[in-house]
């Protein structure tokens, strides 16, 4: 198992940044990571989703949506061709920590045969992308 978190502080409240974050249909006009992603936001759902981090390949994924908790976490499952190759346990998380500032953590718990592997292609690549999609939501959550 490998896994690594991004935080950034943002000026906003949780309400706003869970609105941007379900704003699906929004996210190729912002987000340089996942260049889109569509379906419903609920427990047990299945999104599609498409992500390109920086240098990187487009790939594209059917996560399952494991926890949608309005205004505070969002968490989805996804496999590479079937369970148990390379799993990623994507989340979301925001924090209120004062008057119109919340934490944003986003983060990544790789499982899978091939997790080994590619975990120096993930710490670089990957981790590079969290944080440019970090920096993006803050720039469009405080109207920069």
């Amino acid at each position: 198992m490998h896994e690594f978190q991004c935080e950034i502080e943002i000026a906003s409240t949780a309400e706003r940044l869970w609105s941007i974050l379900t704003d699906l249909p929004a996210y190729p006009a912002w987000n340089p990571f996942i260049r889109s992603i569509s379906g419903h936001i609920a427990k047990g759902q299945r999104l599609a989703v498409s992500i390109q981090p920086a240098g990187g390949k487009a790939m594209s994924f059917r996560p399952t949506i494991l926890l949608a908790a309005p205004n505070s976490e969002l968490r989805w499952l996804g496999h590479f061709i079937v369970p148990g190759i390379f799993d990623g346990e994507h989340y979301f998380k925001i924090a209120a920590i004062g008057p119109g500032q919340v934490r944003f953590t986003q983060g990544e718990r790789f499982s899978g045969l091939l997790v080994g592997m590619l975990k120096a292609s993930l710490d670089r690549g990957t981790k590079a992308a969290f944080v440019a999609m970090n920096a993006a939501l803050k720039a469009r959550a405080e109207g920069i």
